[in-house]
């Protein structure tokens, strides 16, 4: 796409961008919650990898994985746009089909700004609270540690590039399938327990038996938290980080590939309801 081409998709993102930047109440609120829950974490994981016990991932690698797990949470998508649901069940959505704009890029304009603006209200109070107000109260060893190193650094910059990539396209299948099955309900229902699961965001991917580990690896929700938190504490380093990061490009490719066939194929046999 040229620039010009690409104009209205960036004025989408921009809008819906700002938009929810001002949802600065509900941010907090989350941000304070993340922070309970995160601390009820970080003392489990302590009781269990403190003592003399074998572990793929070491107190600090989990710490760390844990915070910036509570950071990014925002990213993992959780249900469907709740604004698209609502046209669905209205009828509205029909007005989507009479925009001068590609459907499947309309909406992954959107998502990528749900997915980015929102994380970001939580994530820069939660890394300050974890990396700057925990240690200065003693609790170092409970915080959030600086990256493994600078190419570790690099690695999970990149990686969080592919991370909202492949959100947003997650994001943008759900709505997809709510705009098919006429309801947001089995969709939501379906797909939260699926990304807590199996993006690490319950339990750090490399602690689950190791018969589950090649599934863990190569399945898409592990690159949308596991692997850029691996990254930033070294757990992945080196051609291992790199081909994480490849799965993350590939699965990204894939899902929005397959989203486009998806949308025309919706989109042809579009139904409303409401009225």
């Amino acid at each position: 796409m040229t620039s010009t081409t690409l104009r209205p998709y960036s004025a989408v993102f921009r809008a819906r961008f700002q938009l929810l930047l001002q949802y600065r109440a509900a941010a907090f609120a989350g941000f304070a919650t993340q922070c309970w829950w995160g601390t009820i974490r970080v003392m489990v994981f302590t009781a269990f990898l403190s003592g003399p016990v074998a572990s793929p991932m070491t107190l600090r690698e989990t710490m760390d994985y844990i915070w910036l797990g509570q950071a990014l949470l925002m990213m993992l998508p959780w249900s469907a746009d709740p604004e698209l649901s609502r046209m669905v069940r209205s009828g509205d959505v029909a007005y989507e089909r009479l925009r001068p704009l590609e459907t499947y890029s309309y909406w992954y304009a959107r998502a990528i700004a749900r997915r980015t603006a929102t994380p970001l209200l939580r994530a820069i109070p939660m890394v300050l609270m974890a990396s700057v107000l925990l240690p200065s109260l003693g609790l170092a060893k409970w915080g959030l540690s600086a990256p493994a190193g600078f190419g570790a650094a690099a690695m999970f910059a990149l990686s969080l590039v592919f991370v909202v990539a492949l959100a947003g396209a997650f994001s943008t299948m759900l709505d997809l399938l709510v705009v098919a099955s006429l309801s947001e309900r089995g969709v939501n229902i379906i797909v939260a327990p699926l990304s807590i699961v199996f993006s690490g965001s319950l339990i750090p991917l490399p602690l689950l038996p190791d018969w589950l580990q090649p599934l863990m690896r190569n399945q898409p929700f592990a690159g949308l938290l596991d692997t850029p938190l691996r990254i930033y504490s070294g757990h992945l380093a080196g051609w291992a980080a790199l081909f994480a990061i490849a799965r993350q490009a590939f699965w990204a490719a894939a899902l929005i590939g397959l989203g486009r066939a998806i949308e025309g194929r919706v989109m042809r046999r579009l139904q409303t309801q409401g009225g």
